[in-house]
């Protein structure tokens, strides 16, 4: 373990379960001059369940750029640092890269004390395609917003990871089977690692139904493990339109497949999406 003199911790805290604490992770935050945690009433709790009474002081969205230039003054005066956030690991949508970036360019050692991320434990459970994927943290909270950030990742084709509240966990699988497909296949975690942990997998669609149908599933904190577009052969533009669109509406929704079938066609999406659109009916 290097030197924890003049140095930035990024510690990984539990998502859940106390028991994923790591020895390393309670000996940095015990050895520490001073953790930075983005709620400090929260971070206490666990503090004092470890016994630890390093002081403390409060880094989140509102105040991250103030508090940046005194952890680094901090630094200066050969203290070591400790970041955590709420749970899981520091800076995956969570506080910590304004800090990081100002610490490393004012030449200090930043070394990580790895640990749960929910992203990651989703993934391992989901049975999805895990080699290639993309973290997309929080969508955005406003419909409009949402819809058309899910528009612009209709074609990718990697494993989408998302997270989500529990007041827009409906709202947010409602878009998705209506934006990439009602049988784009979805894994959700809620509660991960805690008591009601639970993860289920199946179509946008019946997702929607299955939250609808008992109040306890919509409760707790999710993550979304969206299975990615499929791909498709360049070669399409030399198969009859029709039933190129045929086999993407199979798998996708209107807008998407037309969006594809123009792509790889080369002709003009506004054909194709009135074709798409008569299909679809048909």
């Amino acid at each position: 373990m290097p030197s924890t003199s003049a140095t930035l911790w990024i510690v990984a805290t539990p998502i859940g379960n106390l028991e994923d604490f790591s020895p390393r992770a309670r000996r940095t935050l015990a050895e520490a001059d001073v953790i930075a945690a983005e709620d400090t009433r929260h971070s206490a709790r666990l503090t004092r369940h470890l016994g630890i009474d390093t002081p403390m002081m409060s880094l989140h969205e509102h105040n991250e750029r103030a508090r940046t230039s005194q952890l680094i003054e901090r630094l200066t005066a050969g203290e070591s640092v400790a970041l955590i956030s709420d749970a899981g690991t520091p800076l995956i949508s969570d506080p910590g890269f304004v800090l990081v970036r100002a610490v490393r360019d004012a030449g200090f050692p930043v070394h990580a004390v790895p640990g749960p991320c929910a992203a990651v434990a989703a993934l391992s459970v989901a049975g999805l395609p895990s080699d290639r994927f993309v973290f997309e943290g929080f969508l955005p909270s406003k419909a409009g917003a949402r819809r058309a950030r899910l528009e612009a990742l209709a074609d990718e084709t990697r494993t989408l990871l998302v997270y989500e509240s529990s007041h827009r966990i409906e709202k947010s699988v409602a878009d998705i089977a209506t934006v990439l497909g009602a049988q784009r296949v979805v894994g959700l975690c809620r509660e991960l690692s805690k008591l009601h942990e639970q993860s289920v997998v199946m179509g946008a669609a019946d997702l929607g139904d299955w939250l609808g149908e008992d109040d306890n599933r919509r409760r707790g904190e999710f993550v979304l493990v969206v299975e990615g577009a499929p791909e498709v052969e360049r070669q399409a533009a030399e198969i009859p339109l029709d039933r190129l669109l045929g086999e993407l509406l199979a798998l996708t929704g209107t807008k998407q497949a037309a969006k594809a079938a123009a792509r790889l066609t080369g002709r003009p999406t506004n054909d194709i999406y009135a074709r798409a659109l008569e299909l679809a009916a048909s």
